[in-house]
């Protein structure tokens, strides 16, 4: 088993790292870089809660080994929040009462960037297809959905103040 060095940017910071064969990004960021918000549940990619962004799509961080993704942008939900606060999203997130237990938040978030990166304006049915990879077993999914509108019209008004 010869191990690899894989180069990554992470939340906008080169890192480096010693891999063995078959190390997932999972397991990268949460045992190698200590980014233990992206969340391990099924490792088989049908729960979502380990969604990150790799180059700017969402993909299951359980899925994908890291050692085929060498010179590549991951996003997890550390390198979401500001350091003044919380992130339009977040803020969308928990005072829509979109949290319950928590777990599969990081994910449901993230699987939003995702999306409002590529859409910034989703109707009902973009969010519904934008969070299907996501499992939530306490909350329901109504309370997730118009978070996820909302976090949409939240970050369209950040953007619009910053612009002004």
């Amino acid at each position: 088993m010869k191990h690899a060095v894989v180069s990554l940017t992470v939340n906008g910071a080169e890192r480096q790292m010693l891999v063995a064969p078959g190390t997932t990004l999972l397991d990268a960021l949460r045992e190698n870089q200590g980014l233990t918000g992206t969340r391990r549940g099924c490792e088989q990619g049908a729960c979502g809660s380990c969604t990150v962004l790799l180059d700017g799509r969402t993909v299951m961080s359980c899925m994908v080994p890291v050692e085929t993704i060498d010179e590549a942008r991951v996003d997890t939900i550390e390198g979401l929040t500001p350091p003044q606060g919380l992130h339009p999203i977040q803020e969308a997130f928990l005072e829509g009462f979109a949290t319950q237990c928590g777990f599969c938040t990081s994910g449901m978030i993230m699987a939003t960037a995702g999306l409002l990166a590529k859409n910034p304006d989703p109707t009902r049915e973009d969010a519904v297809r934008a969070i299907s990879g996501n499992v939530c077993r306490c909350t329901g999914y109504e309370a997730i959905i118009d978070a996820v509108l909302d976090a949409a019209r939240r970050v369209s008004a950040a953007g619009s103040a910053r612009a002004a």
